[in-house]
């Protein structure tokens, strides 16, 4: 149904499930009102994201508060687990000397699952609560958001140029770029290489975990749309879905870890 109570059409559906709730100026709305164009905010976005990083990190912070050096409870033991789990992959994988990167990576995983989950809420749910309240677009899930996923990809290139400069100067940083691979005497060849390798780092993050999690989306889109059959489909897909966001969830982190890794080492 649509935010007015019409019927929409199978392609009027999707269409609808895949539009942002967005903000603009007037010089970026087309002649249908709707928004384009770079100063374009996606409000839905930026809600879903903000509150579940509010809430997951918040919960997180109260538990290490009132964490004990007894018996854990059943919370404090999750927890514990997590931030294990991923100390232990950065102390396999990292092996420069930072205060930064396990908390990075523990914020990568934990923020990506969390936001990767809501694609197991019915599709329908969220938006037709909020058509109720004359919200017309609702995209609850922000990683099926290319400006999300290229916001944290970018956001973890810069952490990456700054570790270089950081670990090695500034001078040993332009060195590196300028010698590495095939010495200083082909220079140029070299500087052309790591500008593609580094200009790649970024937007291979970005669309992986944007496609990944598009895919599951219009998947479980698709099956809302069998009426009364999707039941038995939409069952078994949101079990195997849990694997895709883990997975996905745990992939960004790893490579954000790499990175950080070699930015760290001097070739």
């Amino acid at each position: 149904m649509s935010a007015d109570g019409g019927t929409l059409t199978t392609t009027g559906y999707i269409q609808h499930h895949l539009t942002n709730l967005a903000v603009c100026s007037d010089a970026a709305k087309d002649a249908a009102g709707h928004c384009h164009g770079f100063w374009t905010f996606h409000l839905d976005t930026l809600l879903v994201s903000g509150i579940l990083g509010l809430v997951v990190f918040g919960l997180m912070a109260k538990v290490a508060g009132r964490a004990s050096s007894g018996v854990p409870g059943g919370l404090q033991n999750f927890v514990e687990m997590v931030v294990g789990l991923v100390d232990q992959q950065v102390r396999d994988t990292f092996h420069g000397r930072s205060a930064l990167v396990t908390p990075l990576a523990i914020t990568i995983f934990v923020w990506v699952f969390v936001m990767n989950a809501m694609d197991l809420i019915p599709v329908d749910f969220l938006p037709v609560t909020a058509a109720a309240v004359g919200v017309d677009y609702l995209k609850v899930v922000p990683t099926t958001d290319p400006n999300l996923t290229f916001a944290m990809s970018i956001s973890v290139f810069f952490i990456m140029l700054w570790m270089n400069v950081k670990v090695k100067g500034f001078g040993g940083f332009f060195h590196e770029v300028l010698s590495a691979p095939f010495g200083m005497k082909l220079a140029p060849v070299n500087l052309i290489f790591r500008i593609v390798e580094d200009i790649a780092k970024p937007i291979s993050l970005a669309l992986r975990l944007f496609g990944n999690m598009y895919a599951g989306e219009m998947v479980f889109i698709l099956i809302a749309l069998l009426g009364i059959w999707q039941l038995p489909l939409a069952l078994p897909w949101a079990l195997f879905h849990i694997l895709i966001i883990t997975l996905q969830a745990f992939v960004f982190m790893m490579l954000t870890i790499v990175y950080m890794s070699m930015a760290s080492e001097s070739h």
